[in-house]
């Protein structure tokens, strides 16, 4: 099944006070929760200037890294899979979230079995496809599961391997327009990205992946958003939202 990759609804969660603990690959200092609050609005604000309705859940103190609510569901048309993140200290937060997709815009809810681990920032989906790419946090289990579930609602499951040391998937890679990878060379060598038009990442712009010439000249319209905070704690551009389209 092929559908549109616009969105026109977003689940954000606002940070919490206990982001300071979150998880971090390495450690480059502890965010500050002012400044990430202030480019967490402005995230927002670029949101609705889209178009998109966004809802915005309080923050939860328990769950330090709860400000990342894409690692917590996949939404699609056809319904929302909750995930079960391979970090222990999220599984809590895939459970808070689950609810609101169904509740606020009535659509399925499927839960991932005990055995698998997927986090929704190891998930790219394109038009054609729902790649998955296998990390510290997303097993063979999880990915499995995965493509059994979006089958039947009409998508096609494909595992891409990950580099090493790269955590999460969409931390090298992200999708400007349906046909088109924004990709790290290290994550376009390890396949699965073959029937994409792809824009290279520089090497030295891997952290924030900012190529904002490049992609002017490839005809998109850049907005410029603070994340460096976020950044601190593994945190891509994507990852403070669920975005999604409702199905009929």
């Amino acid at each position: 099944m092929s559908f549109s990759t616009h969105f026109t609804r977003a689940i954000t969660r606002r940070p919490a006070a206990s982001i300071t603990r979150g998880l971090r690959a390495m450690d480059t200092g502890s965010p500050d929760l002012t400044l990430m609050q202030a480019h967490h609005a402005d995230y927002i604000a670029t949101l609705r200037e889209t178009g998109t309705v966004v809802i915005e859940l309080p923050p939860l103190e328990a769950y330090p890294d709860n400000v990342f609510v894409e690692d917590t569901a996949l939404c699609l048309p056809q319904g929302a899979i909750v995930m079960r993140p391979g970090a222990p200290s999220r599984l809590g937060e895939a459970a808070e979230m689950a609810p609101h997709p169904q509740a606020r815009h009535g659509q399925e809810v499927a839960v991932s079995e005990a055995q698998s681990h997927t986090e929704g920032g190891d998930i790219l989906v394109t038009e054609a496809e729902v790649l998955v790419g296998r990390s510290a946090r997303t097993n063979a289990a999880g990915i499995a599961e995965l493509t059994r579930l979006v089958t039947p609602w009409g998508h096609k499951g494909a595992e891409v391997q990950t580099p090493p040391g790269v955590l999460p998937f969409k931390t090298d890679c992200s999708l400007p327009d349906a046909g088109t990878i924004l990709s790290t060379a290290r994550q376009s060598a390890s396949g699965g990205f073959a029937r994409y038009r792809l824009i290279d990442i520089p090497k030295a712009e891997k952290a924030a992946a900012n190529i904002r010439d490049r992609l002017v000249a490839a005809g998109y319209k850049v907005r410029e958003i603070g994340n460096s905070e976020c950044a601190k704690l593994d945190g891509a551009m994507s990852c403070p939202s669920l975005r999604f389209t409702p199905g009929p």
